[in-house]
Protein backbone atom coordinates (compact mmCIF):
# COMPACT_ATOMS: atom_id res chain seq x y z
CA UNK A 1 0.00 0.00 0.00
CA UNK A 2 1.28 3.50 -0.83
CA UNK A 3 1.38 5.09 2.69
CA UNK A 4 3.66 1.73 3.93
CA UNK A 5 6.19 3.37 1.15
CA UNK A 6 5.49 7.02 1.59
CA UNK A 7 9.17 7.72 1.86
CA UNK A 8 10.42 6.07 -1.19
CA UNK A 9 7.53 7.08 -3.62
CA UNK A 10 8.14 10.44 -2.16
CA UNK A 11 11.62 10.86 -3.90
CA UNK A 12 9.29 10.22 -7.38
CA UNK A 13 6.37 13.12 -6.82
CA UNK A 14 7.16 16.77 -6.86
CA UNK A 15 4.33 19.30 -5.68
CA UNK A 16 3.71 23.06 -5.73
CA UNK A 17 0.97 24.37 -3.87
CA UNK A 18 -0.01 27.56 -5.06
CA UNK A 19 -0.47 29.38 -1.47
CA UNK A 20 1.68 27.53 0.89
CA UNK A 21 5.83 27.83 -0.27
CA UNK A 22 8.71 25.56 -0.04
CA UNK A 23 11.41 28.52 -0.84
CA UNK A 24 12.59 29.92 2.47
CA UNK A 25 11.42 33.64 1.74
CA UNK A 26 14.85 35.03 3.24
CA UNK A 27 16.60 33.11 1.28
CA UNK A 28 17.58 33.63 -2.28
CA UNK A 29 16.25 30.24 -4.19
CA UNK A 30 19.60 28.83 -5.09
CA UNK A 31 19.70 28.28 -1.05
CA UNK A 32 16.71 26.59 -0.98
CA UNK A 33 17.27 24.23 -4.20
CA UNK A 34 20.75 23.29 -2.20
CA UNK A 35 18.81 21.95 0.35
CA UNK A 36 15.96 20.16 -1.37
CA UNK A 37 19.22 18.60 -3.28
CA UNK A 38 20.20 17.24 0.30
CA UNK A 39 16.78 16.24 1.35
CA UNK A 40 16.50 14.16 -2.13
CA UNK A 41 19.66 13.05 -1.46
CA UNK A 42 21.08 13.90 -4.87
CA UNK A 43 24.99 13.27 -6.19
CA UNK A 44 25.99 16.77 -6.28
CA UNK A 45 27.85 17.18 -9.46
CA UNK A 46 24.32 15.49 -11.14
CA UNK A 47 22.43 17.97 -8.99
CA UNK A 48 24.42 21.26 -10.13
CA UNK A 49 23.73 19.73 -13.60
CA UNK A 50 20.24 19.71 -13.02
CA UNK A 51 20.22 22.95 -11.57
CA UNK A 52 21.74 24.15 -14.53
CA UNK A 53 19.13 22.82 -17.07
CA UNK A 54 16.23 23.99 -14.95
CA UNK A 55 17.27 27.88 -14.37
CA UNK A 56 17.79 27.79 -18.10
CA UNK A 57 14.16 26.38 -19.02
CA UNK A 58 12.68 28.59 -16.59
CA UNK A 59 15.02 31.40 -17.01
CA UNK A 60 15.86 32.20 -13.45
CA UNK A 61 19.51 32.93 -13.70
CA UNK A 62 18.90 36.63 -12.89
CA UNK A 63 17.36 35.99 -9.71
CA UNK A 64 18.61 32.63 -8.30
CA UNK A 65 20.60 34.75 -5.73
CA UNK A 66 17.80 37.27 -4.74
CA UNK A 67 15.94 36.72 -1.74
CA UNK A 68 12.58 35.09 -2.54
CA UNK A 69 10.60 37.71 -0.42
CA UNK A 70 11.41 40.19 -3.02
CA UNK A 71 10.78 38.55 -5.94
CA UNK A 72 7.13 38.83 -7.49
CA UNK A 73 4.69 36.32 -7.43
CA UNK A 74 5.61 34.95 -11.01
CA UNK A 75 8.98 34.74 -10.39
CA UNK A 76 8.55 32.90 -7.00
CA UNK A 77 6.01 30.85 -8.86
CA UNK A 78 9.03 29.75 -11.61
CA UNK A 79 11.23 29.23 -8.49
CA UNK A 80 8.52 26.68 -6.69
CA UNK A 81 7.85 24.43 -10.15
CA UNK A 82 11.63 24.51 -10.93
CA UNK A 83 12.30 23.01 -7.24
CA UNK A 84 9.91 20.27 -7.62
CA UNK A 85 11.65 19.35 -11.00
CA UNK A 86 15.12 19.04 -8.97
CA UNK A 87 14.79 15.34 -8.73
CA UNK A 88 13.42 14.59 -12.03
CA UNK A 89 9.90 13.10 -10.47
CA UNK A 90 7.62 10.96 -12.33
CA UNK A 91 3.97 13.10 -11.37
CA UNK A 92 4.11 16.35 -10.70
CA UNK A 93 0.71 17.71 -8.57
CA UNK A 94 0.08 21.57 -8.90
CA UNK A 95 -2.39 22.61 -6.63
CA UNK A 96 -3.28 25.90 -8.14
CA UNK A 97 -0.09 27.21 -9.64
CA UNK A 98 -1.41 30.21 -11.16
CA UNK A 99 -3.48 31.99 -8.12
CA UNK A 100 -3.31 35.60 -7.90
CA UNK A 101 -0.91 35.97 -10.59
CA UNK A 102 -1.76 38.65 -13.72
CA UNK A 103 -2.61 37.15 -17.65
CA UNK A 104 0.84 37.80 -18.39
CA UNK A 105 2.47 35.51 -15.75
CA UNK A 106 -0.56 33.03 -15.62
CA UNK A 107 0.62 32.03 -19.65
CA UNK A 108 4.26 32.22 -18.88
CA UNK A 109 3.59 29.97 -16.25
CA UNK A 110 1.09 27.46 -18.44
CA UNK A 111 3.66 27.96 -21.09
CA UNK A 112 6.65 26.13 -18.51
CA UNK A 113 4.36 23.51 -17.29
CA UNK A 114 3.10 22.76 -20.91
CA UNK A 115 6.83 22.45 -21.25
CA UNK A 116 7.60 20.46 -18.31
CA UNK A 117 5.01 17.65 -19.71
CA UNK A 118 6.45 17.35 -22.90
CA UNK A 119 9.99 18.10 -22.67
CA UNK A 120 10.95 15.93 -18.95
CA UNK A 121 7.87 13.58 -19.50
CA UNK A 122 6.56 14.50 -16.43
CA UNK A 123 2.55 13.14 -15.63
CA UNK A 124 1.39 16.60 -14.34
CA UNK A 125 -2.02 16.52 -11.85
CA UNK A 126 -3.48 20.07 -11.47
CA UNK A 127 -6.22 21.40 -9.30
CA UNK A 128 -7.59 24.41 -9.82
CA UNK A 129 -10.60 27.09 -9.56
CA UNK A 130 -9.35 28.65 -12.65
CA UNK A 131 -10.80 27.29 -15.96
CA UNK A 132 -8.04 29.40 -17.90
CA UNK A 133 -5.66 26.88 -16.66
CA UNK A 134 -7.54 23.43 -17.15
CA UNK A 135 -8.08 24.47 -20.78
CA UNK A 136 -4.95 25.88 -21.84
CA UNK A 137 -3.40 22.72 -20.22
CA UNK A 138 -5.04 19.11 -19.76
CA UNK A 139 -6.04 16.67 -21.99
CA UNK A 140 -8.42 15.05 -19.53
CA UNK A 141 -10.45 16.20 -16.50
CA UNK A 142 -12.19 15.57 -13.34
CA UNK A 143 -14.80 17.20 -11.98
CA UNK A 144 -15.39 17.32 -8.28
CA UNK A 145 -18.72 18.66 -6.19
CA UNK A 146 -19.13 17.99 -2.90
CA UNK A 147 -16.25 15.02 -2.66
CA UNK A 148 -17.60 13.28 -5.19
CA UNK A 149 -16.56 12.69 -9.19
CA UNK A 150 -19.30 13.83 -11.20
CA UNK A 151 -17.71 13.94 -14.69
CA UNK A 152 -14.59 12.37 -15.95
CA UNK A 153 -13.60 12.82 -19.57
CA UNK A 154 -11.88 14.83 -22.35
CA UNK A 155 -11.20 18.80 -22.42
CA UNK A 156 -13.14 18.26 -25.96
CA UNK A 157 -15.50 16.10 -25.27
CA UNK A 158 -16.60 18.49 -22.38
CA UNK A 159 -16.78 21.57 -25.02
CA UNK A 160 -18.56 19.02 -27.43
CA UNK A 161 -21.01 16.93 -25.66
CA UNK A 162 -21.67 19.52 -22.27
CA UNK A 163 -22.00 22.86 -25.09
CA UNK A 164 -23.04 21.97 -28.25
CA UNK A 165 -23.56 25.40 -29.27
CA UNK A 166 -21.03 26.68 -31.78
CA UNK A 167 -20.59 30.70 -31.85
CA UNK A 168 -20.11 32.26 -36.04
CA UNK A 169 -19.06 35.40 -36.85
CA UNK A 170 -19.20 36.58 -40.85
CA UNK A 171 -17.82 39.73 -42.62
CA UNK A 172 -19.24 40.03 -46.35
CA UNK A 173 -17.89 42.13 -49.14
CA UNK A 174 -21.73 43.02 -49.51
CA UNK A 175 -24.79 44.11 -47.79
CA UNK A 176 -27.57 41.66 -47.95
CA UNK A 177 -30.86 41.83 -46.38
CA UNK A 178 -34.05 38.98 -45.46
CA UNK A 179 -33.87 36.72 -42.87
CA UNK A 180 -31.75 34.01 -42.13
CA UNK A 181 -33.57 30.45 -41.61
CA UNK A 182 -31.83 27.57 -40.86
CA UNK A 183 -32.71 25.14 -37.96
CA UNK A 184 -30.93 25.14 -35.18
CA UNK A 185 -29.76 28.92 -36.24
CA UNK A 186 -30.05 31.52 -34.11
CA UNK A 187 -28.71 35.22 -35.14
CA UNK A 188 -27.53 37.01 -32.78
CA UNK A 189 -26.27 40.36 -34.05
CA UNK A 190 -26.89 41.65 -37.59
CA UNK A 191 -24.93 44.71 -39.50
CA UNK A 192 -24.68 46.03 -43.33
CA UNK A 193 -21.09 43.85 -43.42
CA UNK A 194 -21.27 41.68 -40.49
CA UNK A 195 -23.46 38.96 -39.06
CA UNK A 196 -23.06 37.27 -35.47
CA UNK A 197 -24.94 33.57 -35.05
CA UNK A 198 -25.15 31.04 -32.59
CA UNK A 199 -25.88 27.55 -33.67
CA UNK A 200 -27.24 24.40 -32.10
CA UNK A 201 -24.87 22.02 -33.63
CA UNK A 202 -26.97 18.96 -32.57
CA UNK A 203 -29.99 20.36 -34.82
CA UNK A 204 -27.51 21.82 -37.65
CA UNK A 205 -24.04 20.04 -37.77
CA UNK A 206 -21.42 23.35 -38.14
CA UNK A 207 -19.48 21.79 -41.60
CA UNK A 208 -23.50 22.46 -43.17
CA UNK A 209 -24.63 25.47 -41.66
CA UNK A 210 -20.89 26.69 -43.06
CA UNK A 211 -21.29 25.12 -46.27
CA UNK A 212 -24.70 26.88 -47.09
CA UNK A 213 -23.24 30.53 -45.67
CA UNK A 214 -20.52 30.19 -47.96
CA UNK A 215 -23.02 29.55 -50.70
CA UNK A 216 -25.49 31.84 -50.26
CA UNK A 217 -23.60 34.97 -48.44
CA UNK A 218 -20.44 37.05 -49.97
CA UNK A 219 -18.45 35.70 -47.13
CA UNK A 220 -14.73 37.31 -46.96
CA UNK A 221 -13.84 35.99 -43.49
CA UNK A 222 -15.38 33.77 -41.13
CA UNK A 223 -14.42 32.47 -37.33
CA UNK A 224 -16.19 29.91 -35.95
CA UNK A 225 -15.77 30.34 -31.47
CA UNK A 226 -16.24 27.87 -28.95
CA UNK A 227 -17.82 28.44 -25.73
CA UNK A 228 -15.19 29.13 -23.11
CA UNK A 229 -14.20 26.59 -20.15
CA UNK A 230 -16.37 28.72 -17.48
CA UNK A 231 -19.38 28.26 -19.02
CA UNK A 232 -18.70 24.75 -19.91
CA UNK A 233 -18.14 23.49 -16.07
CA UNK A 234 -21.20 26.23 -15.30
CA UNK A 235 -23.41 24.07 -17.81
CA UNK A 236 -22.59 20.57 -15.98
CA UNK A 237 -23.15 21.85 -12.56
CA UNK A 238 -26.56 23.27 -13.69
CA UNK A 239 -27.17 19.98 -15.64
CA UNK A 240 -27.19 21.21 -18.68
CA UNK A 241 -25.82 19.52 -21.74
CA UNK A 242 -25.88 15.62 -23.78
CA UNK A 243 -24.21 13.14 -21.46
CA UNK A 244 -21.31 12.21 -23.69
CA UNK A 245 -18.06 11.77 -20.83
CA UNK A 246 -17.99 9.79 -18.03
CA UNK A 247 -20.40 11.60 -15.63
CA UNK A 248 -21.29 9.69 -12.03
CA UNK A 249 -24.07 11.07 -9.30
Amino acid sequence: TPWKDRQRLAFRIGSVFGQKSQLWLHLPPVDTFNLLARIYELDWSEYLKRRAELVELFELEEIMHIPARKLSLGQRMRCEIAASLLHRPEILFLDEPTIGLDPVAKGAIRDLIRRANREEGVTVFLTSHDAGDIEHLCKRVVIINQGQVILDGSVSALKRDYMPERQIDLKLGAPVTGELRLPGVRELKATAYGLKLAVDTRVSPIEATVAHLLREYPVQDIAITMPPMEQVIAAIYQGKGVAGCTARS
